[in-house]
Formats: structure tokens, sequence, C-alpha cells
């Protein structure tokens, strides 16, 4: 089979012809169409985050199972599926308890600990599979099906984690990333009034396309000082920060209101000071957000079957494309997500 390997860390991509996985028991074999292109796997690519080389990475799937090994799965032949990012083990008391995300025993990433889906057919073990519903439109939109495992799914256990509510203001930090475009589009989805934050100027018709009713520009102005105006004066009740530096998680506590939450994911993840007597006042909530469970994905799904929300897929390509592809999602080019075409649906 094609198959576009990485030979190590901040390395070009080689398009090779690799054997075709073969499944063990407990394992299938999927038909890969379509695979996203998100910042994560740039990560690995860039070196920025430890991966096993050679490598095949990519997780974001829409892929048709073709073989199953022996042992007993829900899964057949023909089923339409994505992959779940984490290895997790299944069994622990975090994963029988449905927080796959916190397993106890969590074994790697997909595409990084495993090959991943940038080639022609994927194996993984059956339970690192996720059925897709039978009325999802993935013939005529691959590329869609397969980023929404991420791009639509993190934003909708956000929305979960945050208990963001109706009539709730919430700021997105990062709004014209890959993912904060669309915690954007969720957010207006959940009837929140919504304010999209970036230093990139140019993302801000896009942020307000995507549901966005005020955008603050980062890069020129204070962000406490135009949320709490916003917000006549009484605070935002839900920050997200996509970005995760001192500054933007600084700006986004200090810019909560009474119970206020603030949600930190993805980003740089660095520390950062908070004052105790804001958080003892209102009552604020400082919370994590990690990945989603595969019950959140499969609604996810669910809802994109239902006409209810779809993801942003401004850049589609074919696999010999990837090293196009990255370059552009590593200079910030992309709006909402990027992705490789590499088998036909038809």
């Amino acid at each position: 089979m094609r198959a576009m390997v990485l030979e190590g860390p901040n390395t070009e991509f080689v398009l090779k012809q690799v054997p075709d996985p073969v499944a063990g028991p407990g394992e299938a074999v999927a038909k890969v169409f379509a695979c996203g292109s998100g910042l994560t796997i740039q990560h690995f690519k860039a070196g920025r985050t430890p991966a096993v080389f050679p490598r095949i990475i990519g997780h974001e799937i829409c892929a048709q199972v073709v073989e199953i090994g022996e042992g007993e799965t829900n899964l057949k032949i023909g089923d339409i599926v994505t992959s779940y990012f984490y290895m997790n083990c299944g069994t622990c008391n975090n994963c029988l308890s449905n927080l796959q995300p916190l397993c106890e025993n969590l074994g790697g990433y997909v595409g990084r600990e495993c090959d991943g889906g940038y080639a022609e057919y994927i194996k993984l073990p059956t339970k690192w599979f996720i059925k897709l519903p039978d009325s999802l439109d993935w013939i005529n939109q691959p590329a869609h099906v397969g980023v929404a495992m991420d791009a639509l799914a993190t934003p909708y256990k956000v929305l979960r984690r945050g208990n963001i509510k109706s009539g709730e203001t919430v700021a997105v930090f990062g709004a014209g990333g890959g993912l904060g475009i669309h915690q954007v589009m969720l957010a207006k989805w959940a009837n929140a009034r919504v304010i999209g934050i970036d230093t990139k100027i140019n993302k801000k018709e896009s942020i307000l396309n995507a549901g966005a009713d005020e955008f603050i520009d980062a890069s020129k102005e204070n962000v406490v000082e135009a949320l709490l105006e916003l917000s006549a004066g009484n605070g935002i009740d839900v920050c997200v920060d996509y970005v995760s530096v001192k500054e933007t998680l600084e700006a986004a506590a200090n810019s909560l209101g009474r119970r206020g939450r603030m949600l930190t994911l993805g980003g740089a993840g660095q520390k950062f000071e908070v004052d105790a007597q804001h958080l003892l006042k209102n009552e604020i909530d400082l919370l994590g957000s990690r990945y989603v469970t595969p019950i959140e994905i499969i609604k996810t799904y669910e809802l994109m079957a239902q006409g209810e929300i779809w993801p942003i897929v401004s850049e589609i390509r074919d696999l010999e494309d990837a090293e196009i592809i990255h370059t552009m999602v590593e200079k910030g080019e992309v709006t909402g997500r990027a992705a490789l075409l590499i088998n036909p649906t038809s």
C-alpha cells in the first residue's frame, strides 16, 4: 500500500510502498478514505512532541472496515469508522467509568506509538475503532467526516465539561485555530453569546462567520478590559483557552464573573498566576479538558447526521501533498481544518 512515512522528527514525508496490514486477534483493518491534518500531528512531525519513528502519522480518519481478526467485536465488514486517538486499555477504573482520556494504563496515541491514517489502510485493535451513523454522508465528504472526531468532538466535550448554558457569554481564546473556530461554532449552536479572541486579524471574518457575535484583536487590545466592557463590567461566564500560555490563561481567569468557568486544553500548557480572592469571592471554576470519550465522539457524529453541525475544512489535498498541507498548518494558514484524500469513496 501507499503510505506517507516520517523517518524522523522535523523531516519531510517520504511516499513509500509498505506491506498491507493484516488483522491479528482482536484487531481490524480499515480502508482509509480521508485523514485530517491537524496541529497535534504537526507537533509530532516538527519534533515538538516525542514520537516513535519511523512512523505513519494521522488519526482523524474516515475509513471502512475490510478485515476483522479473531475475537468478539461489534464491528462488521463494511462498517464506516473513525479512530479513537487515545490508546486506552479499556479495563481500568477510569475506562470502565467512561473516562477514557484519563486511562490509568494509557499506551500512547494512534499515529504516534502505532501507525496511523496517512496510508491506504490502517490496522488497530477493534476497540479503537468507532462505528459512525449509517445516515452520515461520508461518500461525498469523507474529509469532513474524518476531521470531526477531533475538530467537532473536542468542542462538544467542552460544552459539557464547562456546563455551558443557553444565554451565557462564552469567550474563545485562539478562536481562529482549527479547534477554536469550531468551539465558536459549537458555543453558538448551544445558544450562547460568543466572543472570539485572536491575534490574527485576517481570521476575524471567518470567526464571525462561524458564529461569533464579537471579535477582539488580542494583538492590539487589552483583552481583559475588552471582555469586561463587552460584559458591562459583570465578567464572562465561560472562557475557553486553546492557546494556554501564561498571558491568555491569566486574561481568561481575570475576565470571569460570578460562577465563571475557565477551561484550558491543548496549547502550551504554561504555568500562570491567579488571584485566590477572585476565585473565592466569585466562586470561580478553573477546569482542564482532555480530549473526549468515545460516547462524545458518537454523539458528535449523530449531530452531524441530523444536520445540526458540520466542520469547516478549507484545504483538501491528495496524500502526495502531505508536505504542502503540513507547511500550511505550521504557518497557521489553514482556516478550520485540512485533510488528505487517500482512497476514492466509490
